[in-house]
């Protein structure tokens, strides 16, 4: 395994954090506290080759290796975790499902305007009634002529109000339960895909979630992603690929959190002296700083894997687990080495503890991450 990264990728990690602290800084405030999402930021983010990362440049993307599209979620989560999550579901599932498993004309239709930021994506998998247990969904998809009648109601949506292209998992035989999920593409504006409310969330507030209901919503036959019925097997390969993604959200937010923390340790005086000069305080940017490293050597071995060919369910779940949880407890000790001023706006620690908690639940809570690592040392 590499554990230096290659000239391409440190350009990557230089390029994604010169954009992230000039550009994106100044606005991570003001989308958390407005709960906005600037879509007109969209061509600025297409041309840096951040809205097509991991697809081929044949079909429009940036041709990223998974060590670098990882990379540079960090990077941008570093800043603004609000920003990072909607590129993720963009690129990881939004576009994922479709490139990875689609034929080469939902490549043409869907993925390479999506590649190009011409259109934004959103996954739709998660429902009132089935979170963690993913295959216990009940939209369903009827045969209708030469399409779909797609029902049912969708939760907890990245982008959705954002979103152009739709990625769908319905039942299209309820008796087979997972072996009898479908994905599905649709548009925006298609009659019977309506958009419910926006979620009032605690953090990532900046990034939109949504509500979305399909009210007999038809879909031509083309419109399947993959095989009838190996929807649920397309979505657990999206998702483990997605996990290194969120772990790697979470740890840009933690080494935000870790970098505020010591600038502000060094500047912050208590009794005459830096609190930075206190033992205390410098065993806690110490674990915070060693923690951190784990975590993002647990991630690149997951990315590494998944570039290789390699099997990383394994390495994905334990990545996205362990980054999640540091990240939890970072920004934690971030809030304590503030102290009072932790607690306020006007510091941005507040706003990355509030946004890393989602990142113990979505894409997979820490419990469900434990079930997945259980079963692949044997457990289960």
């Amino acid at each position: 395994m590499q554990f230096q990264a290659t000239p391409e990728q440190q350009l990557i990690r230089q390029t994604m954090r010169e954009f992230a602290e000039g550009e994106l800084k100044p606005l991570a405030a003001k989308m958390d506290e407005e709960d906005w999402w600037p879509s007109e930021f969209v061509p600025r983010m297409a041309e840096l080759g951040l809205m097509g990362m991991t697809v081929a440049t044949e079909w429009g993307g940036s041709g990223l290796d998974a060590v670098s599209y990882n990379i540079a979620i960090e990077e941008i989560a570093r800043v603004s975790g609000s920003m990072a999550l909607s590129l993720a579901a963009h690129n990881g599932l939004g576009i994922s499902q479709i490139y990875t498993q689609g034929n080469d004309a939902q490549r043409e239709r869907f993925v390479r305007p999506m590649a190009q930021g011409k259109k934004i994506g959103a996954w739709c998998l998660t429902e009132p009634g089935a979170g963690s247990d993913a295959a216990g969904l009940s939209t369903t998809a009827v045969k209708d002529g030469d399409g779909w009648r797609i029902n049912g109601q969708k939760q907890f949506i990245t982008n959705g109000h954002c979103a152009d292209v739709f990625t769908i998992m319905a039942k299209t035989d309820p008796k087979l339960h997972s072996k009898g999920i479908t994905a599905f593409v649709a548009e925006k504006g298609a009659k019977g895909l309506r958009l419910g409310k926006k979620e009032d969330k605690l953090g990532m507030r900046g990034s939109i979630t949504s509500q979305i209901y399909f009210d007999d919503l038809w879909v031509p036959a083309d419109a399947t992603v993959g095989k009838i019925g190996e929807g649920f097997t397309g979505t657990m390969k999206t998702l483990d690929a997605g996990r290194i993604a969120i772990g790697s959200l979470a740890l840009g937010l933690a080494q935000g959190a870790f970098d505020a923390s010591l600038a502000y340790a060094k500047e912050r005086k208590q009794f005459g002296k830096p609190i930075a000069d206190n033992q205390a305080i410098q065993w806690k940017l110490a674990d915070m700083a060693t923690q951190i490293e784990a975590a993002r050597l647990l991630l690149a071995k997951a990315a590494t894997r998944k570039d290789q060919g390699l099997p990383f369910t394994q390495e994905a779940s334990m990545g996205k687990l362990y980054a999640s949880e540091v990240g939890m407890w970072a920004t934690t000790q971030a809030i304590q080495i503030h102290g009072g001023n932790g607690y306020t706006k006007d510091y941005p620690v507040e706003r990355m503890f509030r946004d890393v908690k989602l990142c113990e639940i979505g894409e997979g809570s820490s419990e469900v991450q434990r079930m997945v690592i259980a079963k692949t040392i044997g457990l289960r």
